[in-house]
């Protein structure tokens, strides 16, 4: 009897701790990362972010335009696995593009690779003009897209994905930014070509579709970024698109200085 009762005891333990979803901090820094994307935990600060954002265990997630790498799919699938529900809209080749046909498949691979970490991703796909269902309509209790925005203007599609995201979300549910930021307030839109936007026209544009900003934060933000580079933000790190010539300079002023936006469903 004494040996039965072990025994289930003992299988009982391993059910339960396969019910117990990461922490932030394991979903940050465990085993599934490489140690380069550990590494730039420091500079993008993931834990402080998502608390920002308000992020919780047990909510229904969407992360716009994870890109190929899924840095913070690795974060946000083993932690959302057991209580939570992570949605993730990417990109694909339907209008064209290569790089993000490529892109596309890349993280697809990534994906595969690991289903005991990222098999209970619910993956969309998010392409406008031909694709604008992120996720189920007023299901999603927080949206959260990272150094995106940029992309969208340079493509002429940040309306149609901010108003996805907008329908995505529950009432007074919540959308989490983060995106490059130049310190010329007197640039327009075409600053979205070097990557950097004006952190005010950022917030317009989202408020345009019927967000409100309810809070900014310098978690993200770096001092040291003059937002005025020959190319652009690619040529800080992680990029370092100039290769060799001035990579220590560029390598100490570190990741782009960024905007960290929090606004509500109106």
């Amino acid at each position: 009897m004494k040996k039965t009762l072990t025994a289930g005891l003992i299988l009982t333990c391993f059910w339960v701790k396969d019910l117990v979803a990461m922490t932030l901090i394991e979903a940050t820094t465990g085993a599934h990362r490489s140690g380069e994307n550990i590494a730039r935990n420091a500079h993008r600060n993931p834990i402080k972010t998502l608390e920002f954002f308000g992020l919780k265990e047990n909510m229904t997630v969407l992360e716009i335009w994870p890109g190929s790498r899924g840095w913070y799919t690795e974060v946000l699938a083993p932690y959302l696995k057991t209580k939570g529900v992570y949605y993730a809209a990417n990109f694909d080749g339907s209008t064209g593009a290569a790089y993000f046909e490529k892109a596309a498949k890349k993280f697809q691979q990534k994906i595969n690779a690991s289903p005991d970490i990222y098999g209970s991703i619910k993956l969309t796909t998010l392409m406008p003009p031909n694709k604008l269902v992120s996720a189920p309509a007023e299901t999603v209790d927080l949206v959260v897209t990272f150094r995106n925005i940029h992309n969208w203007v340079n493509n002429g599609i940040e309306k149609a994905i901010l108003a996805s995201a907008h329908k995505a979300l529950k009432k007074n549910g919540v959308l989490g930014l983060v995106a490059h930021r130049t310190k010329d307030s007197s640039v327009g839109l075409e600053s979205a070509q070097t990557g950097y936007l004006n952190e005010n026209q950022v917030i317009a544009l989202v408020e345009e579709v019927g967000f409100s900003l309810d809070a900014r934060s310098e978690i993200n933000a770096n001092p040291s970024d003059s937002a005025n580079h020959p190319k652009g933000v690619w040529t800080l790190p992680p990029m370092l698109r100039l290769g060799e010539v001035d990579k220590e300079k560029y390598l100490a002023i570190g990741e782009s200085d960024r905007m960290t936006l929090k606004f509500i469903k109106k």
